[in-house]
């Protein structure tokens, strides 16, 4: 289990490909809150977004590498209120 207090506020997360997923915001409920600006397009701009701490593979400095592909940790994102990105 990752210790979630060694994620930093504004570090960048990307998935296990590399690919930039999000900017943590902060922890939220045993979730990274990304920032609004990587909040994606349509009726998902502007909201916050949920990456679950399950796929944190490891934190290096101001970078949390996911365990996950960038396109499939979007696909686990969610909304405030619960409501699935996907």
């Amino acid at each position: 289990m990752i210790d979630a207090e060694r994620i930093k506020e504004h570090a960048e997360v990307i998935g296990a490909d590399g690919v930039h997923v999000g900017t943590v915001d902060r922890i939220e409920g045993g979730r990274i809150k990304l920032t609004r600006k990587d909040s994606g397009e349509g009726s998902h701009k502007g909201h916050h977004h949920f990456v679950p701490l399950d796929l944190v593979a490891d934190i290096e400095g101001d970078t949390v590498r996911l365990s996950a592909d960038g396109d499939v940790a979007v696909s686990f994102e969610e909304e405030e209120g619960g409501k699935s990105v996907h």
